[in-house]
């Protein structure tokens, strides 16, 4: 029996594929539209298995998520627009059975409708290293690689992005109408 030698094909499955779910999600925020997403996750994916010849290295969450930022905003600028509602479709996880936790998962709910809301209203920038950071949990380091920004400037957009963002909740969950 022979044994089977890794091809490019297989490394990049194994080195890239595994953070789909990551390009997915940033392309979502960037985007602000799924199937924009979907299509921009598909062009990078693309445009990394053709250039994997030149990745250099055994992590390739921050280089895909690179591929994927760029690939957004080309798209962003060819579109010119920002739309500011995303239709992220979520799952109901069952019905609660007494009125305590009914009320439980309607403040949940209601928390991170405000939190998604905001969130949707940060400048891009922030959006960025807020997702990239605190949701997808790149280090600052791997921020900086991805967005082609300093060190210190991914550190100044996540304290501002936050501190923003607490603001806007704070603001949201006071303003009846969201």
């Amino acid at each position: 029996m022979e044994a089977s030698v890794p091809t490019e094909t297989s490394t990049f499955e194994q080195l890239m594929l595994p953070h789909l779910d990551s390009a997915y999600n940033l392309a979502c925020w960037l985007l602000r539209n799924p199937h924009d997403a979907e299509d921009a996750v598909q062009d990078a994916s693309i445009r990394a298995i053709r250039a994997f010849g030149s990745f250099r290295g055994s992590e390739g969450r921050a280089w895909f998520l690179t591929i994927v930022r760029n690939v957004c905003y080309s798209r962003l600028r060819q579109g010119k627009r920002d739309p500011k509602e995303v239709a992220f479709e979520e799952e109901l996880h069952g019905t609660p059975d007494d009125a305590a936790e009914a009320n439980a998962q309607s403040w949940r709910e209601a928390k991170a409708d405000l939190l998604r809301v905001a969130l949707e209203g940060l400048p891009r920038e922030y959006r960025e290293v807020i997702v990239l950071h605190d949701v997808e949990g790149l280090s600052y380091r791997e921020i900086a690689t991805v967005a082609d920004i300093p060190l210190g400037t991914v550190m100044s957009r996540l304290a501002r992005g936050r501190s923003r963002l607490q603001r806007d909740i704070t603001a949201l969950g006071r303003d009846p109408r969201p």
